[in-house]
Order: structure tokens, then C-alpha cells, then sequence
């Protein structure tokens, strides 16, 4: 604009424009039903899953070949020939099937020694946690103590003490050893204190019941995913036990699997021995499928004892 003087007028130069500020995302609150990812975790995972897989995988794949096809194939993939029915048939067949037989007494020790650890530690679980007695606080750290102590320690007094009682080379030898279960005894004890309120027991004797209908009644069915979850740790035990049957047993009529396919693998260093590594193999993966069958099958049930009481509400 020009004024009556004939100068331009000037207009204050218009402050510069500033950058917007950027705004930060904001971090999405964690839930539960959405967790947040760790890469380090999941490599260790699957390192682990791998690990645990890959003698399986062995396991799997050479149980298909034959004693020759071992040792000229590579061990991770399949021979030329799959024998798997064949040495199915030859593991059940040979010395006259002393296989069934190791099997039968594997099932054995493990109905009558796991299913009666497992009784007991329910038995003494319940009482421990729901009943009042002198000498509590004993009894307790008794049981802390015995489940700090190896199996292994306890063989040879085991077997001292069963050799002067006339029961070593029996059944008995391993039964009554199994029967005893520091870890499930401690474990249901903790399980029935959380699984069982005292309130519902209360309302049974006011009811008129008996302790022993109160306990079969109202007490056991809580009890169940704790009994299936000792039975489960129980039957593993026993399934794979090797120490103790092998000071407790020479006849190889009472061997359990485990002792039997060791017998199997050493007779190829005798002399005049046959090498029968194939039957060791498919042997071992017979074995492991009732135990990855009930693994399996209670697998819901495992994880919810594992579980309870782990919340306090």
C-alpha cells in the first residue's frame, strides 16, 4: 500500500511454522487371551522341542530296518527294506517270547506297585492335610526329607534287607519298594489341603456320614485330577525302573522290560553271542507307547493337577 508520502509499507514477516509434534503410538495393554511375543523364547522352545523329538525320530526310524540295514543306512532316514512288521513279529517270538513274558511283568509292577503308591499317597494325603494329630510337623519333614533322598542311595539297604527276609529273585522285591512314594505323598498332601474345603466335609458329618463315606463320597471325586496326576508320575517310575530290579532279580523270568532288552543289548559281547540290536530297538519303541498312550488320554487331567491350588482367590 502506498501512502501520501509515496513509501511502501511493510508487513511483520509471518513467524515460521512449526513442525507438528509426533505423537507417540501408545502401547497396546497386555492381556491374557493375547500375550506378547519373545523371540528368545520361542528359539528355546523349539531347541528344546527338537531335542526331546530327535531320539524319538531315531527311534521311529530304526525300528523299521533290519540288523544289516543299521548299520548301512544313515540314521535319520529309512533303509531300503522296511522290516518293521518282521521285527515286530521276531521281537515278540524270540527265546521262545520271553518278550510277553517281560511285558506281563512290567504290567505287573506297575498295576500292583504304582496303583498301590498311588492308594497310599491318597490315603495319606487326605490325612495329612485334614486331620489333626501329634507329631504333625514330624511326619512332615519326614516326608520333605525322603523326597530329597535318591532312589538310588536306598538300593543297597533295600537289598540287604530283603536278602534276610527271603525275598529277593521274587516279585515282591520290586512291589513293595514301589508301594512307598515320598514325591506323591507330599503332592496330594498339598493338592487335598487346597482341593477340599473343610466346609463341605463339615456339612457331611452334620449329614450323618461317616468318615469313610465322607472320604469316598466327597473327598475322592475332588481328589481326582491329584490321584491321576501321582498315578501318572507313579506308573513312569515303575515303568522304567532298571536299579532296583537289577540287584533285586537273577531270574530272568521276573525281569521287567527295562532289565530284558539291557540282557538283549549286552548278549552280543558274550562269547558266541547274537547281535540283536534290531529287536532292542523295536523292543524300546513297544515299550514307550502304553506310556505315551496314557500320557495321552490324561493328559487334561495331569495339567489340572498340576495347576490347582497354584491361584489363591
Amino acid at each position: 500500500m502506498t501512502g501520501s508520502t509515496g513509501t511502501t509499507a511493510t508487513r511483520p514477516a509471518a513467524p515460521p511454522k512449526q513442525a507438528a509434534p509426533r505423537l507417540r503410538t501408545p502401547r497396546r495393554p497386555y492381556s491374557p487371551s493375547r500375550p506378547r511375543r519373545s523371540v528368545l523364547l520361542t528359539v528355546l522352545t523349539a531347541v528344546v522341542l527338537v531335542y526331546s523329538l530327535l531320539p524319538l525320530l531315531w527311534l521311529v526310524l530304526s525300528a523299521t530296518k533290519s540288523q544289516e540295514g543299521l548299520s548301512r543306512s544313515f540314521g535319520l532316514w529309512f533303509d531300503r527294506d522296511i522290516d518293521l512288521w518282521h521285527n515286530i513279529t521276531e521281537t515278540f517270538t524270540y527265546q521262545d517270547g520271553v518278550f510277553l513274558r517281560w511285558l506281563l511283568n512290567t504290567l505287573m509292577y506297575v498295576v500292583v506297585g504304582a496303583g498301590g503308591a498311588t492308594l497310599l499317597a491318597v490315603l495319606g494325603g487326605y490325612a495329612l492335610a485334614k486331620f489333626d494329630f501329634p507329631g504333625k510337623r514330624a511326619v512332615f519333614a519326614v516326608v520333605i526329607g525322603a523326597v530329597a533322598v535318591p532312589t538310588t542311595a536306598l538300593a543297597v539297604p533295600t537289598f540287604l534287607m530283603f536278602s534276610k527276609i527271603g525275598l529277593t529273585d521274587t516279585p515282591w522285591a520290586v512291589i513293595i519298594p514301589s508301594l512307598i512314594s515320598p514325591f506323591g505323598l507330599y503332592l496330594m498332601w498339598v493338592f487335598a489341603t487346597e482341593a477340599i474345603p473343610t466346609e463341605l466335609m463339615e456339612a457331611a458329618r452334620i449329614d450323618g456320614a461317616s468318615e469313610l463315606r465322607t472320604f469316598f463320597q466327597v473327598a475322592l471325586p475332588l481328589l481326582a485330577p491329584g490321584t491321576v496326576t501321582v498315578l501318572l508320575f507313579t506308573t513312569v517310575a515303575t515303568w522304567n525302573n532298571y536299579f532296583l530290579p537289577l540287584i533285586m532279580l537273577k531270574d530272568p523270568d521276573w525281569y521287567p522290560l527295562t532289565l530284558g532288552l539291557d540282557a538283549w543289548n549286552k548278549q552280543a559281547q558274550t562269547a558266541g553271542g547274537e547281535a540283536v540290536f534290531n529287536l532292542v530297538v523295536t523292543g524300546s519303541l513297544l515299550t514307550i507307547v502304553p506310556l505315551v498312550a496314557a500320557f495321552l488320554s490324561l493328559q487334561k487331567y495331569w495339567q489340572s493337577g498340576l495347576s490347582a491350588g497354584s491361584v489363591k482367590e
